[in-house]
């Protein structure tokens, strides 16, 4: 018996149930057309910590080995060729020795003094601090990641690992520690910054100055920094940067004039070529200092290395220095001359490129006396802060007994060349104003309505509807008996530009009150009606 015929799809009919395959895909197909994609996970939040972690620590680690390899370098030279007599300490303790003070020169950098034999030294080299600062930018924007976690990270190792050298050193005081604390905290901390906000994936300045003005709007409701206010500290930035720059090539010169000086200082002492080395580095330590101390000379106020003496460009009082051959480069007597007294006129120079500078970006026609007084206050602020901060860490003491006083006084240096900046933008400032306005009939326009404020107030009431405002009756109208009102002024029969004379506008009514009545001509004699009449 055979099987029946398997039936045609054409015969099927429809909702027959029909034998499914024995093989089921193994996917669950989606009911939706466009699937969702799983969301691409970034770092853990712990990777960023470890980037902070390790840019700081390689940050350290690079800054104090090029402070302490030096020197240990220097002392086994110099104890390789001496015999070293049986009671002698080992090498291993003179190493260890040598390295904690290198250590503490690296500290004082950042601000911790170096105590040693019962002598304490604040005088801070700013090379160390620079060198510093360079090192944990670089490692920064090369190996951390752009987020606040790792940012607080290696500020915060910068800040345990600071503390822990100055206890392994030994060479500052008890109460130290905080300082070595707070001073890695606040170096760690801005290196990191800078390095992170210098990654390409970091947001600019401007997108970060937008962001601080909309917090402080959405919390205080006001603009707390004008948007002149911050144009003004640009400009004292630009001049800030001119007189450092200036300052530099001061150095410069001070240095070629007293070159004989200092090559007599390292005859004497024939360091050799690993004590140059040691020489030449702890000059370029105090390099900035003394661009900061020129930048002193150069407003007036002067410095001082050593007690009773004074180096200023009206006169110099020296004494006894130590052999450093750097300080050969100070400057004498003979640059104390009437020409060096016209030294704080750069300063106003500086002030003056600022103040050109700031007026270049605003529109004339828009700036009000407001805004000229929020810019200056910028290009006063900022040179009067950053000298008042450099001046202060400049500034310390080199050693005992009269070395106590190095550096120039903060706030007399501050003071000055805040002043002379300042003054010097003003003068651009203040007559680019007055000459904008002058061109506009700005200040006449201004005067007249100063004058005319009182008939305002005096005024019994507000007029009708429609009407022409005018002064009180018993006010009399000062801008125009000065001669500041402009449409008195204006002669009131001008040609109009086809030759013909200008229609009065002014209508005497009729005698019967209805209408305008015939104008009078210059005799008093009625005109007739026009052609056509």
């Amino acid at each position: 018996m055979s099987a029946p015929p398997r039936p045609s799809a054409a015969s099927r009919t429809p909702g027959a149930r029909t034998s499914r395959p024995a093989s089921r895909p193994t996917a669950r197909r989606s009911r939706l057309v466009e699937e969702r994609t799983p969301a691409e996970q970034g770092p853990a939040p712990l990777s960023h910590v470890v980037a902070g972690i390790l840019s700081a620590g390689q940050a350290l680690v690079l800054s104090l080995a090029v402070v302490v390899l030096p020197a240990v370098v220097a002392y086994l030279v110099a104890t390789a060729a001496l015999a070293a007599p049986a009671d002698a300490p080992d090498d291993a303790a003179q190493v260890g020795s040598a390295t904690d003070v290198a250590m503490g020169i690296w500290l004082l950098g950042h601000g911790v003094p170096l105590a040693a034999d019962g002598v304490t030294v604040s005088l801070a080299p700013l090379g160390v601090a620079t060198l510093a600062l360079f090192a944990t930018y670089v490692s920064a924007k090369r190996f951390a990641t752009t987020t606040v976690r790792a940012w607080v990270a290696g500020a915060v190792t910068y800040a345990l690992c600071t503390t822990a050298v100055a206890a392994i050193a030994g060479t500052a005081p008890g109460w130290s520690l905080l300082i070595a604390a707070l001073a890695g905290l606040v170096m760690g901390g801005l290196g990191m910054l800078l390095g992170i906000l210098a990654r390409p994936d970091a947001p600019t300045a401007a997108e970060l100055g937008e962001r601080a003005e909309a917090l402080s709007r959405r919390l205080t409701g006001v603009d707390l920094v004008p948007e002149t206010l911050r144009l003004g500290l640009r400009g004292g930035a630009v001049a800030v940067t001119l007189l450092i720059g200036a300052a530099a090539l001061l150095v410069a010169g001070w240095a070629l004039a007293g070159r004989a000086t200092s090559s007599d200082i390292i005859t004497a002492l024939e360091p050799g070529w690993t004590g140059g080395i040691v020489f030449a580095v702890a000059q370029l330590a105090l390099l900035p200092n003394l661009v900061l101390w020129a930048a002193a000379w150069l407003a007036g106020s002067g410095f001082a290395v050593g007690e009773g003496t004074s180096f200023t460009p009206f006169g110099t009082i020296s004494g006894p220095l130590p052999a450093v051959p750097l300080l050969g480069a100070l400057p004498g007597d003979d640059w104390a001359n009437p020409v060096s007294a016209w030294a704080p006129v750069l300063v106003v120079a500086c002030g003056v490129v600022a103040g050109v500078f700031v007026w270049r970006r605003l529109e004339p026609t828009l700036v009000r006396w407001s805004d000229v007084g929020w810019v200056l206050a910028g290009i006063v602020v900022a040179p009067g802060a950053v000298m008042l901060l450099g001046q202060w860490a400049a500034a310390g003491a080199g050693g005992p007994d009269r070395l106590a006083d190095v550096g120039a006084n903060p706030l007399a240096a501050a003071g000055l060349v805040a002043a002379e900046i300042g003054g010097g933008a003003a003068a651009v400032l203040l007559g680019a104003k007055l000459d904008a306005v002058s061109g506009h009939g700005g200040i006449r326009g201004e005067l007249a309505s100063w004058l005319r404020r009182p008939e305002r107030e005096a005024g019994a009431g507000e007029p009708a509807a429609g009407a022409r405002r005018g002064p009180a009756p018993d006010v009399p109208d000062l801008a125009v008996e000065l001669g500041l009102d402009e449409a008195a002024d204006a002669p009131a029969d001008e040609p109009s530009d086809d030759g013909t004379a200008p229609s009065d506008e002014r209508h005497e009514t009729s005698d019967d009150g209805t209408g305008p009545g015939p104008a009078h001509g210059p005799a008093g004699e009625a005109r007739g009606p026009g052609p056509g009449k």
